[in-house]
């Protein structure tokens, strides 16, 4: 082979060598690209899991504050006949009138005897105790659904 043979052949296989290390450097830096898109793609997904996963914690804790402390009221409400009846035995409380004269009717009728008069003022205190735990509960239960409307509606911060 002549000289001039020799560096042609030479110099092709030197083309042909810097071709396949260049075509392999681009695939190398083509797949770590991808490799780094993957992992980026990877971590937005696991950063927006966690996110979610943190707000719903956060409201569930909200939730279960408000239901505790409903449960705390209800509680609270088993008592409130009984106070009533007693504050309105003992003159520390007093009805409005359109309640005091529910059985006044009744009271009025010349029959009506003094056992008759002491039985319906119990009555009308047992049922003014009934009346306040009544609109307590509904109070109660109405601050509790308001709580649950507040908690859900508040923005989801980032």
């Amino acid at each position: 082979m002549n000289r001039t043979g020799i560096a042609v052949a030479a110099f092709a296989f030197w083309s042909a060598v810097m071709f396949g290390l260049g075509w392999a450097w681009r695939a190398d830096r083509a797949e770590g690209g991808e490799a780094n898109q993957r992992a980026a793609g990877a971590e937005a997904v696991t950063d927006q899991v966690n996110q979610a996963r943190a707000t719903e914690h956060q409201q569930a804790q909200d939730l279960s504050t408000i239901g505790a402390k409903h449960e705390e009221d209800r509680a609270a409400a088993a008592t409130v006949p009984a106070n009533v009846v007693a504050d309105l035995r003992a003159g520390r409380l007093q009805l409005r009138d359109d309640l005091a004269t529910c059985s006044t009717s009744l009271l009025s009728q010349a029959v009506a005897g003094a056992v008759e008069r002491d039985a319906h003022a119990e009555l009308r205190a047992e049922i003014a105790g009934a009346a306040v735990q009544i609109g307590r509960d509904a109070d109660d239960h109405v601050r509790a659904s308001q709580g649950v409307i507040e908690a859900d509606r508040q923005p989801v911060t980032k």
